[in-house]
């Protein structure tokens, strides 16, 4: 594929995250992308060939950057720290933003029995989250800037109050020190220091 098919494939992508976060999973047609990103319906199709694909790779795609984001710094020697506050501050403003999330779409995605059961399904999207922070724990608690914690309790901490927050978002008003107030006894939990 050339530099063009990856930019139209990335701007259809974009353009779907958008409506997957508007609309959740189940009521995105291929049709709405089209309408979206201004390509026929034969443009569309020479990309992907259904809604289940583009939704896939969207979700591939944000494991692909969290994991890079994290392993990337990781081998650089980049303080622990420092990658925690950065990724805590993404977390906020994320949990903050109920319009781009995908909590529901992810949710509709994910519980419905024909997807549930391939390599594709949400315990798949957790186990490798889950694997990915235990690593960056592991890393901060070796570099002696993390506190020796039960890495699955925090890990779970992180993950479930992360995901309840951005659902909640998309279903009533959440008060902005909400994210805070979490995020802050994570950052405690780890460093001593909030």
């Amino acid at each position: 594929m050339g530099e063009k098919g990856r930019r139209t494939r990335q701007a259809i992508c974009q353009s779907a995250c958008q409506l997957f976060a508007e609309k959740g999973f189940k009521d995105v047609t291929m049709k709405d992308i089209c309408e979206r990103t201004h390509l026929s319906r034969g443009g569309l199709y020479r990309h992907y060939g259904s809604t289940r694909e583009i939704f896939i790779e969207i979700v591939d795609s944000l494991m692909r950057e969290q994991a890079d984001d994290f392993g990337g710094k990781m081998e650089q020697g980049v303080p622990a720290g420092d990658i925690l506050d950065e990724v805590l501050k993404r977390y906020e403003s994320e949990m903050a933003d109920a319009g781009s999330s995908l909590s529901v779409a992810l949710y509709e995605f994910f519980s419905s029995p024909e997807y549930s059961g391939d390599d594709h399904s949400m315990y798949e999207q957790y186990r490798q989250s889950a694997e990915m922070w235990e690593r960056f724990l592991e890393y901060g608690i070796k570099r002696g800037e993390f506190l020796p914690v039960d890495t699955e309790a925090v890990i779970d901490l992180i993950l479930f109050s992360y995901q309840g927050v951005r659902m909640y978002s998309k279903l009533m008003p959440v008060d902005p020190r909400i994210p805070k107030r979490i995020l802050s006894q994570i950052r405690l939990i780890l460093t001593g220091k909030e």
